[in-house]
């Protein structure tokens, strides 16, 4: 942490003499990446079976992120056998719905694959929308256990994943067992999707990884970075392969995962968690990092790196992630006292603004006048 001036300038920071602000009582500090955030399906379906507009949508999870200091936020979305809004329709509409609602957004959205293993019967299509539409990031993942154990064990639960599917309770189990049939062809049909990603720079990894065994599986076919290890041992072995591991910030904020899985605060004081996502709440990101500081686990410089400078470095996001001459100018402005983001400014353009920082970017000063003469 420095007491200095920063200035910006063409969406970059610059090291120029320019017109001030006084920001004296903020914390200037860079741009909250999130790496994986599933949040903006609540957008797009605040009920399970009433859908919104694509555009309406993205545009509330736009001005959600800057209003929580996020400036590249990667959406979540699924490739699955499940259908209806994580199926491979939705995630091609998502792709073209944020294609078009690019050039006026607030802050850089970008796309996550979430590819489940045994969709092997459109292994080419998946390939050929991470072609078409540049996606940078993909996981691989594998609910079919969960899909088997909650038909089994929760009828309820599992109708009502039918019904999130827009589809039957029979149906959704005949595409969980179609699915299960193709189980041979997963390990060919990865290594196909693995050379096709690495032919295009795509960055992949996997997801919910439960045991060591299936870290070392994924790391060998290429997918490093390890998404939510639900059991320490995965992370461990992320870990002495090198391969980074990203847990979600709402494990952080709530003292543990809501589905029962490892808690991410114990694998931080274990040095083996390297960034935080949003997971399905994206105001939770600043707040775990507050929650690291009070809790003596970490220094603000370090526990805001791990929502800023480290997810850039996992995905080679060069431009981003600290706040040095020739970065993108993304920085979130917060009140020291209340610890509030009362601004946001995405590749240098004002995303967000409100409060004490409202009232002092919105009033030139006499240094400002004069420039302007």
């Amino acid at each position: 942490m420095q007491d200095t001036d920063i200035a910006f300038a063409d969406g970059r920071i610059v090291d120029e003499d320019l017109p001030e602000v006084d920001m004296t009582g903020f914390l200037i500090l860079p741009g909250i990446i999130d790496l994986h955030g599933d949040g903006f399906e609540a957008n797009l379906f605040p009920r399970p079976t009433a859908g919104f507009p694509m555009a309406t949508a993205l545009a509330a999870t736009d001005r959600l992120a800057a209003a929580h200091g996020v400036t590249t936020a990667y959406l979540a979305q699924s490739w699955s056998w499940e259908g209806g809004h994580r199926g491979p329709e939705q995630a091609e509409a998502l792709c073209a719905g944020l294609a078009a609602y690019r050039p006026r957004a607030m802050v850089d959205l970008r796309v996550q694959i979430r590819a489940e293993t045994h969709l092997v019967d459109q292994e080419t299509q998946l390939i050929d929308l991470v072609r078409r539409h540049k996606v940078g990031f993909v996981v691989f993942n594998n609910h079919l256990d969960e899909g088997l154990q909650t038909y089994r064990s929760n009828p309820a639960g599992f109708a009502f994943w039918a019904r999130k599917a827009g589809t039957t309770v029979e149906e959704l189990h005949a595409r969980i067992q179609a699915a299960q049939g193709r189980a041979r062809d997963v390990p060919r049909s990865l290594c196909r999707i693995a050379e096709a990603f690495d032919e295009m720079h795509v960055t992949y990894g996997s997801h919910d990884d439960p045991d060591g065994e299936t870290r070392e599986f994924f790391a060998a076919l290429g997918a490093r970075i390890a998404e939510f290890p639900t059991a320490r041992n995965a992370a461990a072995a992320a870990k002495a392969m090198s391969c980074p591991v990203l847990m979600g910030a709402p494990n952080v904020v709530r003292g543990g995962s809501q589905a029962g899985n490892i808690s991410a605060s114990d694998l931080i004081r274990q040095g083996l968690c390297d960034a935080l996502v949003s997971d399905y709440h994206m105001p939770a990101l600043a707040e775990a990092a507050w929650t690291l500081v009070d809790r003596g686990w970490r220094s603000l410089e370090k526990a805001w790196a791990m929502i800023s400078s480290q997810p850039a470095e996992i995905l080679g996001l060069a431009d981003r992630g600290r706040l040095s001459r020739g970065k993108r100018a993304d920085m979130v402005i917060i009140n020291a006292q209340t610890r509030a983001i009362e601004a946001t400014i995405s590749g240098g353009r004002l995303a967000y603004l409100t409060g004490e920082a409202a009232a002092r970017l919105m009033a030139p000063s006499q240094r400002m006048l004069i420039a302007s003469e």
